[in-house]
């Protein structure tokens, strides 16, 4: 569960994608970056745009950003690697993403104990992600569903109070004209 944990911190949102960076997979699977990266290069026809794709610099440096700040929060030791491979990283080059399919795909490139132990576990971290996110739009809904039902109520609450009031204000009105005082010829008898 631990490490489900921690893939999960290694998925990051890009262009509408769940994504996972070069750098984190490499290290997932015990490889260097640049050893990942030739893999893919080599099968590139496994990697269509919607697979992988390398990040502009202003996603590179608003991941980047997130990442620091996430390594100083925490004193994971795995974070701490991560940065300092990220050091070593040739900083005008940015790192490819891949997607859920793209780290599956890669299963069939980077092809070791660990790499496949390793995807199996990252296909069951997109999975957990995914039901995260139906649970909390299922909780949206209900909520939403909530708020229409409170605003029926207030709609009926108001329609109750202004048919009180009428019926208030009829009998005061009633009760003012038996109180009136008569007019005309009073007969004594």
């Amino acid at each position: 569960m631990q490490i489900i944990k921690s893939i999960q911190n290694r998925i990051y949102e890009i262009r509408g994608e769940r994504v996972m960076l070069d750098f984190d997979l490499a290290l997932l699977y015990e490889v260097e970056t640049k050893v990942l990266n030739q893999a893919v290069k080599r099968n590139i026809k496994r990697f269509p745009d919607d697979f992988m794709f390398r990040l502009t610099q202003v996603e590179w440096e608003s991941i980047r950003s997130q990442i620091v700040t996430a390594s100083s929060e925490t004193v994971d030791p795995s974070s701490q690697i991560v940065m300092i491979s990220q050091n070593k990283r040739n900083v005008g080059i940015t790192p490819y993403a891949f997607t859920e399919q793209g780290v599956a795909m890669l299963s069939g490139v980077v092809n070791s104990n660990k790499a496949i132990n390793m995807n199996i576990a990252i296909m069951r971290a997109f999975v957990d992600v995914r039901k995260i996110l139906l649970k909390q739009s299922n909780l949206n809904e209900q909520l939403t569903e909530i708020k229409e039902r409170i605003g029926e109520h207030d709609v009926q609450l108001n329609e109750l109070y202004d048919a009180m009031e009428n019926l208030i204000d009829e009998k005061i009105a009633q009760l003012k004209w038996n109180d009136r005082q008569r007019i005309g010829f009073k007969i004594k008898e």
